[in-house]
């Protein structure tokens, strides 16, 4: 049996780190939210932290631009850098932001060869899965990828956080994310409204590397709404529980 791969964003804090190291996570996200506050000290700490436990950092600045981003990569030495950029507009690729970011990770290879780079690849919610070009956006980005996340691209809607594909808490098509799989020469990790409930049916229906949670093990404000950056324990142990099992 594979070992299914275990990741989860938003860790911002070293407690946090170690908390997922010691739920069994494997790979442990940070997020940068602009170029002008990317120092984080705390996230730097965290990134030590799950370095020592022999895990895997992974970090996402929200924003593309060469310079910070080499500013971040020097500075943290994750393991992992991941974009989730969005290069499509409806079902068409946007050339000058597919080439932007071609030469964005062709240039981390170059420069960083020891960074792994993840990009996210958008996958529309069930039912509406041609409105997006989700094979054709996975094929172009290959070959200067590591990793490839799925994750679910809102049709007709506003992006949580613009922009950006992510944080939606809804599923995304899973014959679609089967078919990235089955297509990609690289591991995909299946992301999109994953919960303890139903990860384990989403990871055998498409058969990746691994899942990636993030809204659906937050903790809860009064109104039953997910917190950003605060985990609940009980959530991810119940998630790596579900993985581990299939």
């Amino acid at each position: 049996m594979v070992r299914m791969i275990i990741q989860i964003y938003e860790i911002q804090e070293p407690k946090e780190a170690a908390l997922m190291v010691e739920c069994g996570v494997d790979h442990i996200g940070g997020v940068i939210l602009s170029p002008e506050e990317w120092r984080i000290p705390a996230l730097k700490d965290s990134v030590r932290v799950i370095r020592d436990a022999g895990r895997k950092s992974s970090i996402i600045p929200l924003f593309a631009d060469r310079d910070a981003v080499h500013r971040v990569i020097d500075w943290y030495q994750p393991d992992i850098v991941h974009f989730c950029e969005i290069m499509n507009m409806g079902r068409d690729v946007d050339e000058a932001d597919m080439e932007a970011d071609l030469l964005l990770q062709s240039g981390i290879r170059e420069r960083f060869p020891q960074i792994e780079i993840m990009r996210t690849i958008p996958i529309a919610e069930p039912g509406f899965g041609a409105e997006v070009p989700t094979l054709e956006l996975a094929r172009r980005l290959e070959a200067v990828s590591d990793w490839f996340l799925t994750d679910t691209m809102l049709v007709g809607a506003k992006q949580p956080v613009d922009g950006h594909v992510g944080i939606t808490g809804k599923v995304c098509d899973w014959e679609l994310a089967r078919d990235l799989v089955n297509q990609s020469s690289i591991p995909v990790i299946l992301a999109g409204g994953l919960s303890p409930e139903n990860v384990a049916e989403g990871l055998r229906f498409t058969r990746p590397a691994g899942a990636d949670t993030c809204t659906a093990t937050n903790l809860l404000d009064g109104e039953g709404k997910p917190i950003r950056f605060r985990k609940d324990p009980k959530k991810v142990r119940r998630f790596v529980e579900s993985c581990r099992g299939v």
